[in-house]
C-alpha cells in the first residue's frame, strides 16, 4: 500500500468527478456574462442601468465600478458569481473533509489502519486546498482568454491578484469549516461556521458601505481585506491578501492541532 499522502490521493481521486462539475460551472458562469461586455459597456447601457438603480444597491453589490471592463468582470464573477460558487465548493469540501468523515466512520477506520490525527487533518485541508486553487486558476485563466475578445482590457498580471484574492476567501470558509468539524465532529457545525464567514463578510462590507458610521465592519470583513481596493483595476491589496491566507493557514493548522487531542466520539 502507498503511504505516501494516502488521505490526500484518496480525495483527489474521489473528486476528480465533481471536480469537473465545478469547473464547468464557472466556465458557464464567464461565458455567459463577460462575452456580453462589449455591447452594454460601448454602447452605455451599463452606465443608463447603474443610474436608474438605487444607489445603496448600487455600492453594496459594487457595481459603482461596472462600466468599465476590469469592473465588470470585477463584479459580475469575481466579487458576486465567483465568489458564490468557490464558496459553496468550500463549505462543502471543507464540512465533509473531518466532520462528515467522522459521522460516516471513515475517520475511525482510516486511524485505525496507522494514519496520524494530524495527519489526516493536514491532508484533508491540502485536498481542499488543491481543489479550489485548481478553480481559481481556471477561472482566472478563462478570464484571461476572454481579456481581448470581451474588450475588457484588464492588466493579465492583476487577473492572478483577483484569483488568488478570490481563492483566499474560499479557503479561509474551508478552513474555517475544517477547524470547526475537528472541535465537533459534527458536519452540520462545520457548514455553519464554514457559512457563517463567507456571509458575515460580504454582509459586513456591504453594511459599511451604506453610512460611515459603520464603515469600522470593513475590518471585519476578509471579504473588504481584499475587494476594498479593486484587484482587477488597481492590483489587489497584498496586505489585505496575506492576511486572508495567512489566517486561512493558521485555520487549517488548528483543525489538526483540534483534532489530535479530541475524543473521537467521546
Amino acid at each position: 500500500m502507498n503511504r505516501i499522502l494516502p488521505v490526500f490521493r484518496r480525495s483527489i481521486r474521489e473528486s476528480w468527478r465533481s471536480l469537473i462539475g465545478w469547473s464547468l460551472g464557472i466556465a458557464a458562469v464567464l461565458f455567459l456574462y463577460l462575452p456580453l461586455y462589449p455591447s452594454f459597456g460601448a454602447s452605455g447601457q451599463l452606465e443608463d442601468i447603474i443610474q436608474s438603480l438605487p444607489t445603496e444597491l448600487v455600492e453594496t453589490l459594487g457595481y459603482d465600478q461596472i462600466a468599465s471592463g476590469a469592473g465588470y468582470a470585477q463584479s459580475t464573477f469575481y466579487g458576486l458569481m465567483g465568489f458564490l460558487l468557490l464558496t459553496i465548493a468550500a463549505v462543502l469540501w471543507g464540512s465533509a473533509a473531518i466532520a462528515g468523515a467522522e459521522e460516516s466512520g471513515r475517520l475511525e477506520l482510516d486511524l485505525a489502519h496507522g494514519i496520524g490525527r494530524m495527519q489526516y487533518a493536514l491532508e484533508s485541508a491540502l485536498s481542499v486546498l488543491v481543489r479550489l486553487l485548481w478553480l481559481g486558476a481556471f477561472s482566472g485563466a478563462l478570464v484571461l482568454a476572454l481579456n481581448d475578445p470581451a474588450q475588457l482590457d484588464i492588466h493579465p498580471p492583476h487577473i492572478v491578484g483577483a484569483a488568488l484574492a478570490l481563492t483566499g476567501l474560499a479557503f479561509l470558509s474551508a478552513a474555517a469549516g475544517l477547524f470547526a468539524g475537528a472541535l465537533t465532529g459534527r458536519r452540520a457545525w462545520a457548514t455553519g461556521v464554514a457559512a457563517a464567514v463567507a456571509v458575515l463578510g460580504y454582509v459586513f462590507q456591504a453594511v459599511a458601505k451604506q453610512s460611515d458610521d459603520v464603515e469600522w465592519l470593513n475590518a471585519l470583513s476578509p471579504y473588504a481585506w481584499v475587494y476594498h481596493q479593486p484587484p482587477l483595476r488597481d492590483g489587489v491589496d497584498v496586505g489585505g491578501l496575506l492576511l486572508v491566507w495567512g489566517i486561512a493557514i493558521v485555520l487549517a493548522a488548528a483543525s489538526a492541532l483540534a483534532l489530535s487531542r479530541r475524543d473521537l466520539r467521546g
